[in-house]
């Protein structure tokens, strides 16, 4: 090759094609399943209910623009309202009953005096691995006024059988039994597992300086607790208020005049409009206000407990 041909190749602009970086692009490959599922079966159901709330649509025809009128309505129904107060009452009951309760069971799986650990421990785990159906039938016949056990126990302690599935005033008691049965024994393995969490090198400093057992609880194992609390707190919240299977299963849902009306929750009444009636627009309202709840009480679950601190 001659020197004019060496310096012509060199002069000569090269080509540079964009080249496909393998390890620029296959991270979003590998990640893209989990966005593109989250996208079809989370995003896009919640951006079409929140626009269908402002639609009237049944199961025939096509959807007619509504405005807020479903939301006018949600708010003059008295069904709604009581939907709206029952479980308004799960989520306080749950709270207040269910969570402390958890606490003081995992303070009894954690001790050292406790024999048989593992037992117990599967025992009060039990419930969670139990299908929601079978421990809702059982219990309509644990609550049953004529044979139930429950009853059978009270006429032995010389108290009087009380209707449990006919009388509206123990409706909510009868699914909060049903809910602590259920959901202590989870709420205790978390607390648990925090508690296991908790170096013992702190409660025997706090014993050396003479602090007592409600002391060292006090003060050294609730504030270690508190990211536990916190999200045992919101999830509670969060299941109580979108509690179904308990008081549909136990009362056979909502007929009129029934007790189940008395204890209905208020995704129970979502899906008597939209399934039952198949009003889907006014269900969507529903689920659109039910979701605003939910993250205003998480929202402010947050601030209460970061505040703490």
């Amino acid at each position: 090759m001659s020197t004019q041909d060496v310096v012509r190749s060199l002069s000569t602009p090269v080509n540079r094609q964009p080249r496909f970086r393998q390890d620029k692009y296959a991270p979003y490959f590998f990640i893209s399943p989990f966005y593109i599922l989250f996208a079809i079966f989370f995003l896009f159901p919640t951006l079409f209910a929140l626009a269908l709330g402002f639609f009237k649509w049944g199961a025939l025809g096509d959807p007619s623009f509504f405005a807020l009128r479903n939301y006018d309505h949600m708010f003059k129904d008295p069904l709604f309202l009581k939907a709206v107060g029952n479980t308004v009452f799960y989520g306080a009951a749950s709270l207040l009953i269910v969570v402390p309760l958890a606490l003081l069971e995992a303070l009894a799986l954690n001790s050292k005096r406790l024999i048989l650990k593992p037992f117990w421990r599967m025992l009060y785990f039990a419930p969670i691995v139990t299908s929601s159906v079978a421990i809702s039938l059982v219990f309509r016949l644990l609550y049953n006024s004529d044979y139930g056990f429950i009853n059978q126990i009270l006429v032995m302690l010389g108290g009087v059988p009380i209707k449990w599935m006919e009388s509206p005033n123990y409706t909510k008691i009868a699914v909060m039994g049903v809910v602590i049965w259920r959901w202590t024994g989870l709420l205790a393995i978390y607390f648990l597992a925090g508690l296991q969490s908790i170096p013992e090198d702190l409660h025997e400093a706090a014993a050396i300086d003479g602090a007592t057992g409600l002391q060292r609880f006090r003060y050294v194992t609730l504030p270690l607790l508190r990211p536990v609390l916190l999200f045992v707190s919101i999830i509670v919240v969060i299941g109580s208020l979108q509690i179904f299977d308990d008081p549909q299963i136990l009362y056979g849902g909502t007929t009129p005049g029934g007790p189940g009306n008395s204890a209905i929750s208020l995704v129970q009444y979502l899906y008597n409009q939209g399934i039952g009636q198949q009003l889907f627009g006014y269900a969507s309202a529903v689920g659109v206000f039910l979701f605003a709840i939910i993250f205003v009480l998480s929202l402010i679950q947050l601030r209460v407990f970061r505040g703490s601190d």
